[in-house]
């Protein structure tokens, strides 16, 4: 047992300096040659097979060279650019892990000089200047659902058709300054040889991560157009002042037996629950729980049993050293590149804090303005305990990391779990835990810090505030992975009754998350009322489910009206970004209100607002309720459906009468 236990600190530690050391450009290209390095076993005898093209059925076959390091290597002399390569230890031929470009889906890596693909002035290109992520405001989109069904657009789902007139002169219209853009790396459910046939995915099936999906560029066929074109639409959105964030989903892929991971290092880079009799003798041959860089050879060879802790039939293991490393160096990659501006991770709450943290730092030494978010749980039981893992009631233990609220989204518009189920937003049919919904509500009002006014005790999903700041919450009511707000509204208030009804709903919904101290975050397409027919679930469903109709600006002008003022009122009163936690318990004040309504007092030029107080009044009743406010003089800025900073009128006494289903805001 002493020899098994030193043999593990040994190899762990081993583990560590390499992931500290290996460069994970597995391949460097110089005219005069080309060096290929592998992360693989020992006794792997990995090989590159170098392609002429990517069609090429033959390659020339040269075997790599174990260095004492811990990984594999060869230099190839020679002029190798514009050749295809894989490597194979014989598990079958793959780009590795790290490939910076490859042939059509992806199946091998291409060798080029990535200078080559910038855009020109792409070495001008700088991000647009944040002072704080409580100044974002985040617009998540598909490039399908965005561009597909627009009639003038160039090139419909494509890169390109963030960088068309018409995409910027929307976008700046609307006033958002960030873009969430759905996964955008080489993904495996879309075939990128048949796009003439209708494919639909929303892309969290990794395959390579650090490569642009070639569905979405203009020729697949050519490697470096997708790098180009991706680096096009970046430097287009930069320039009209707008943040570009990736959707990373570094938590599992596609499959396991046929991915990079499994092919190049199998079982090292995914979590493992079991391995049968080996594992329970705790043979000393058997892996261990994190670190071990020789491939696991049990007595007897048993079948392991991987977790599955995102819910697709796999799981990485982010606290392995070079799976940690990988992720490190994959989002230092997106950044120096593609100068990408912010990360959101997917199913967050499957990778460990200490890689959570490593990444931050990591990204820290880059640009501290570039955020970072994520989900704040998993799809199913991790191979981890929770307390080691970057859930949601551990955000306070990843600074300057934000994570979604689910607790606003569901006390607004219900659980997600059942789609018929209504939240707050009917408190006139809501019967049932209707405080629990407004407390929730305000949780997610205050940037789920700990408030004074805010009882825990009544607040759904979670028994302690989790945020330190409020730029750790993600302020939200809707996404792409469920029912968009139209549809929500519809499945759990079915007495709605026509437009108006719906209309004045959503509208108020809204003003919840905007006038939030969290980070604002809409889907893309709710400034037009989109709606995705009922369905919850539309990650390949085809452009007619998903598809953004462009008609409903000209039919609900009012609805597009709205939030554009609604999100210019944000960002030009700094009382609704204050982006500290002391500020905002100094400054925000919640008012007594009646049921179904919420209402709250920024006060006292909260963060220096040209304003001095600011009221805030949500109604979600079908009738008009009355509320009472500190006296004064007040001018309305928010009431029945308009917003106009100029003034709608004026409010005097100690009163306010909101109209039902509507928010009201003053100030004076």
């Amino acid at each position: 047992m002493k020899r098994l236990v030193f043999t593990m600190m040994l190899t762990m530690t081993a583990a560590t300096m390499l992931a500290q050391t290996f460069r994970f450009d597995e391949v460097t290209y110089m005219p005069e040659a080309t060096t290929f390095r592998l992360f693989a076993p020992a006794n792997s005898g990995p090989k590159v097979r170098i392609y002429q093209d990517a069609d090429s059925r033959r390659g020339k076959v040269q075997k790599m060279t174990y260095l004492p390091a811990g990984y594999w290597q060869l230099t190839v002399k020679g002029d190798l650019k514009g050749r295809f390569y894989t490597f194979d230890i014989g598990r079958g031929e793959c780009p590795g892990v790290f490939a910076k470009a490859v042939s059509v889906n992806g199946k091998r890596g291409y060798i080029l000089d990535m200078k080559t693909t910038d855009p020109e002035g792409w070495s001008s290109d700088r991000r647009p200047v944040t002072k704080s992520p409580a100044d974002l405001v985040i617009y998540e989109m598909h490039h399908r659902d965005f561009s597909i069904a627009r009639q003038d657009a160039r090139y419909p789902g494509k890169f390109l058709a963030l960088t068309e007139p018409w995409a910027i002169a929307h976008l700046k219209e609307l006033g958002i300054n960030a873009i969430h853009i759905l996964p955008s790396y080489d993904y495996g459910s879309v075939d990128e040889t048949r796009l003439d046939t209708p494919q639909y995915n929303w892309g969290y099936d990794p395959v390579n991560y650090n490569v642009p999906e070639g569905s979405y560029a203009t020729d697949p066929y050519t490697p470096e157009t997708r790098i180009r074109e991706f680096k096009q639409m970046v430097q287009a959105l930069h320039q009209a002042g707008i943040r570009v964030i990736l959707d990373v989903v570094y938590n599992h892929t596609y499959d396991i037996e046929h991915s990079n991971f499994q092919r190049t290092y199998p079982d090292y880079y995914y979590r493992v629950r079991g391995r049968g009799s080996a594992e329970v003798r705790g043979d000393e041959n058997s892996s261990s729980a994190e670190g071990n860089l020789a491939p696991p050879h049990p007595r007897t060879p048993v079948p392991p049993i991987y977790s599955n802790g995102s819910g697709c039939g796999n799981e990485t293991a982010s606290e392995q050293p070079m799976m940690r490393r990988f992720m490190i160096e994959s989002v230092k990659h997106w950044i120096n590149e593609y100068h990408i501006d912010g990360f959101r991770f997917d199913l967050m709450g499957c990778h460990d804090i200490g890689t959570m943290n490593e990444i931050r730092k990591a990204v820290d030494e880059i640009d501290p303005t570039i955020f970072i978010y994520g989900e704040g749980w998993s799809a199913g039981a991790c191979a981890l305990p929770n307390e080691r893992l970057g859930m949601k009631a551990n955000i306070c233990r990843m600074p300057r990391i934000a994570a979604f609220s689910d607790e606003m989204r569901d006390a607004l518009r219900g659980p997600f779990s059942d789609d018929t189920v209504a939240g707050w937003l009917a408190s006139s049919i809501q019967k049932k835990e209707e405080g629990t919904l407004t407390e929730s509500l305000q949780f997610g009002i205050a940037g789920a810090i700990q408030h004074p006014q805010v009882d825990m005790t009544k607040v759904n999903y979670s028994q302690q505030p989790w945020a330190l700041e409020p730029t750790q919450m993600i302020a939200y009511v809707s996404c792409h992975d469920d029912m968009c707000l139209v549809d929500r509204l519809r499945a759990s208030i079915p007495s709605l009754k026509g437009d108006d009804e719906l209309i004045r709903l959503d509208l108020l919904a809204q003003t919840a998350v905007f006038t939030s101290q969290g980070v604002p975050f809409m889907l893309s397409g709710e400034e037009l009322l989109r709606d995705k027919k009922g369905v919850h679930n539309s990650f390949e469903s085809p452009d007619s489910i998903n598809r953004l109709n462009w008609a409903n600006k000209e039919k609900y002008p009012q609805v597009f009206l709205y939030y554009r003022n609604l999100i210019a009122l944000r960002s030009h009163h700094p009382a609704f970004r204050l982006g500290n936690a002391d500020l905002v318990r100094k400054h925000l004040e919640f008012l007594e209100a009646p049921k179904g309504t919420v209402a709250y007092r920024l006060k006292n030029y909260a963060g220096r607002d040209d304003w001095r107080n600011i009221i805030v009044i949500l109604n979600a009743n079908k009738t008009e309720v009355e509320v009472s406010i500190p006296q004064g003089q007040y001018a309305v800025v928010c009431r029945d459906g308009f917003i106009d900073e100029q003034g709608l009128g004026s409010l005097k006494g100690d009163k306010a009468k909101v109209s039902p289903q509507t928010a009201l805001i003053v100030h004076d």
